[in-house]
């Protein structure tokens, strides 16, 4: 099978293509053909070093799929060959993930792919989504009427994290450059933030006459510790990365801090999948490139900055 091997830890052009054995399924287990393969920031931090995820080189990563089955192990009843799927796989101990034409994965962690989107689109969905839903609906347990503050609304998992507390009935007030403003207003945020002209904090109390947010979700990484002063009594934040300050400040106002780490299951993307039948929540796909460019779609990873999901083509449907 064709593969984007990683046969040492480093920069983006460390990629080669390579022809590797095929796999087969084990009990429990499917083979399936990948379509498209979404890309992640955890892929760039793989890159640079996946030691603390258990990789060694030569390594094959990605870890968002959407494809069909080819092939279904001993055991498996749930799904047949030519069934549409998609799915993130683990990345823990993991040496072959979805930056190739096949991929075995546990059949508990595959779910149907949506019939609304194609495979560009889900490709964008399990990773970002599946992460965005348990901070916002499972962790933050965002209720109807309440205001919620996501740091980074127009990335991969702020895109969606702003539609799902829409589609739960909560206020969102989201940031962003301003190079992305109008994304935010079109995903449904009610006040969208300029990170880099405007004072965030200040502007949140403006927006709460004073009383701050319900909850606070960072998906970037620094915002935790200013958004503790303007989230309200008994709130609750979450974030996806590592906290760098005192966090003193939860105590005497009785706040919960969650932090979030995407657990593998189908049911995850079975819930979130409701929302995209409905089109209450689309994934925002910004470029589509071919497996052999996965080297640019890096260069965009490690810039830290863009909208939405960068997706790599594969094979053909």
């Amino acid at each position: 099978m064709r593969a984007i091997v990683l046969p040492r830890f480093g920069g983006p052009e460390s990629f080669q293509a390579q022809d590797l054995p095929a796999p087969s399924p084990g009990p429990g287990q499917v083979l399936v053909r990948v379509v498209t393969s979404g890309t992640n920031p955890v892929d760039a931090k793989l890159r640079h070093d996946g030691t603390w995820a258990g990789l060694k080189p030569p390594v094959v990563l990605g870890y968002d799929a959407s494809g069909v089955v080819e092939q279904v192990g001993p055991g498996v009843t749930d799904f047949k060959a030519g069934d549409e799927v998609f799915y993130t796989p683990e990345i823990f101990g993991n040496p072959l993930g979805t930056y190739a034409e096949l991929n075995v994965v546990g059949v508990d962690i595959v779910a149907r792919k949506p019939p609304s989107l194609s495979h560009e689109e889900a490709a964008a969905v399990p990773l970002a989504g599946g992460t965005a839903w348990d901070a916002v609906v499972r962790r933050l347990q965002v209720r109807v009427g309440e205001t919620v503050l996501i740091h980074g609304g127009a990335g991969g998992v702020g895109t969606f994290a702003v539609q799902i507390a829409k589609a739960v009935g909560a206020r969102v007030l989201a940031t962003s450059g301003p190079a992305n403003l109008e994304l935010l207003r079109k995903l449904g945020a009610d006040v969208a933030i300029d990170y880099q002209q405007e004072d965030v904090p200040k502007r949140v109390l403006r927006e709460t006459d004073g009383q701050g947010v319900d909850a606070v979700f960072d998906t970037v990484g620094r915002n935790i510790i200013p958004s503790i002063p303007v989230t309200r009594r008994h709130g609750r934040l979450a974030t996806i990365l590592d906290v760098v300050g005192d966090v003193s400040g939860l105590y005497p106002r009785n706040q919960t801090l969650h932090g979030v780490f995407l657990d593998r299951e189908r049911r995850r993307l079975e819930e979130l999948s409701v929302l995209l039948e409905r089109r209450q929540v689309r994934p925002v796909v910004a470029e589509v490139l071919p497996l052999e460019r996965v080297g640019d779609a890096h260069r965009r990873l490690d810039s830290g900055h863009g909208r939405g999901k960068v997706v790599l083509t594969v094979s053909k449907p």
